[in-house]
């Protein structure tokens, strides 16, 4: 499934869009929107995007749990050196590498919930500007159709960008 990126001048525009998208067979689950204005996206009865989608949480804490469990495969890595005393148990330094990896995944995804999601990061002045982005998750044997047909009815959007990964945090975006 790919993620296709349009940017909509307007709320209208937005609104026409999605109803077009409906038509031809595009469900709200696989639509979503990126904007500033969320209360004319909820009056117009659009869906807007989720953390997932605007905050950096997946990747940020996919990386701080790498770094928790670097740190905990070099504790374990010192059972010899039994640095937390004489005795204690083989079971006690995989708890630690449980936790070490916990907290980092915690802290990492703290830290995502306070950066935009770097996919979106290219769009931020637009988003900022008053417009639209709009996520169109599409099957494979949707995607001709949607674009064909944003193409034909819909002039006034631009192709922002295609996502084969959307899912994947560290996947790029190959910006149109």
């Amino acid at each position: 499934m790919k993620c296709i990126y349009y940017l909509s001048p307007s709320l209208k525009s937005t609104q026409e869009i999605s109803d077009d998208l409906h038509a031809i067979g595009v469900d709200d689950w696989y639509l979503h929107i990126v904007s500033k204005d969320e209360s004319g996206l909820s009056n117009q009865r659009l869906h807007s995007s989720n953390y997932f989608e605007t905050q950096d949480l997946l990747r940020e804490g996919i990386i701080g749990g790498a770094i928790g469990l670097s740190v905990g495969v070099l504790s374990l890595l010192t059972t010899g050196l039994e640095p937390f005393g004489p005795n204690l148990p083989l079971i006690a330094y995989f708890g630690i590498l449980l936790v070490l990896s916990g907290f980092g995944a915690w802290v990492g995804g703290m830290i995502g919930l306070a950066r935009e999601n770097k996919k979106l990061a290219g769009f931020h002045d637009d988003i900022e500007a008053g417009k639209y982005l709009i996520l169109i998750y599409a099957k494979q044997h949707q995607e001709e159709n949607i674009k064909r047909m944003m193409e034909s009815r819909h002039k006034e959007v631009r192709l922002a960008a295609v996502d084969a990964h959307f899912l994947n945090p560290f996947s790029g975006l190959k910006v149109s």
